[in-house]
């Protein structure tokens, strides 16, 4: 098995796992459906295409808050572009200023695949809805060999500089992951986030399972990347043969 770790930050982010129209909420970090999406318009798989998508959606899959945000409400008035008409108002949360480190565990081959499609997608990258495009490219670095787990206890930590200055430095970072074969369910939650097809039409999530974990700060505070240096500098970079 490998792991594609990936860096999701912007001054805006959305990741719903239940919403109703006039209210679309945000989970507190990205959700799997929401990552997995990232990465199949990267590799310019459609909507409708759920044999493609099967893949993606059967990896491995977690997140570390390296940098939580703050929530925010946006007051939303739309149109019918046809009639003119004028759309029911909706409440859209959002996170502003978060940083996450996401990976995906899974094949070797097909993680490398995925990789390039990042580091020249087909569809654009966006962190869970359109209208939140990243800050800078999200790809960290493809481990081969990985386990997850260990991926997000080692991975720098992310913060900006600005969050660094003027915060301490975190003991710990909480890490959401699935629950691996060995773990007993009772040390589970469970969320509906687990995609089944993207369909327009027919959108369909199913439930999974999720572990929380602390992980300690990977790397002292002064000796994380920061400005003037290459963030991703220090993170394994795999060639994909």
């Amino acid at each position: 098995m490998s792991v594609l770790a990936l860096r999701l930050a912007g001054p805006l982010q959305s990741w719903g796992a239940s919403s109703r129209f006039t209210s679309r909420t945000t989970e507190s970090a990205p959700t799997k459906s929401g990552v997995i999406g990232l990465l199949a318009a990267a590799a310019g798989i459609e909507r409708g295409d759920d044999a493609r998508l099967a893949p993606l959606a059967a990896l491995r899959f977690g997140v570390r808050i390296d940098q939580p945000g703050t929530r925010i409400r946006d007051f939303h008035t739309a149109h019918h572009a046809a009639t003119g008409a004028s759309m029911p108002l909706t409440e859209r949360y959002y996170l502003a200023d978060a940083v996450f480190v996401a990976a995906v565990e899974g094949e070797h081959q097909l993680l490398c695949g995925l990789y390039d499609a990042l580091r020249s997608p087909v569809y654009p990258p966006f962190l869970g809805r359109r209208s939140c495009p990243p800050s800078q490219p999200v790809e960290l670095g493809l481990h081969e060999n990985g386990r997850l787990e260990d991926v997000l206890a080692t991975v720098p930590w992310q913060a900006s500089d600005w969050y660094r200055r003027r915060n301490r430095p975190p003991r710990k970072l909480t890490v959401l992951r699935e629950a691996n074969a060995e773990e007993s369910a009772e040390r589970s939650d469970v969320l509906r986030d687990q995609p089944v097809s993207f369909d327009a039409a027919h959108r369909r999530h199913a439930l999974r399972t999720v572990v929380t974990d602390p992980v300690d700060l990977p790397v002292p505070a002064d000796t994380a990347p920061r400005g003037g240096h290459d963030p991703f500098a220090a993170l394994p970079q795999d060639e994909c043969v």
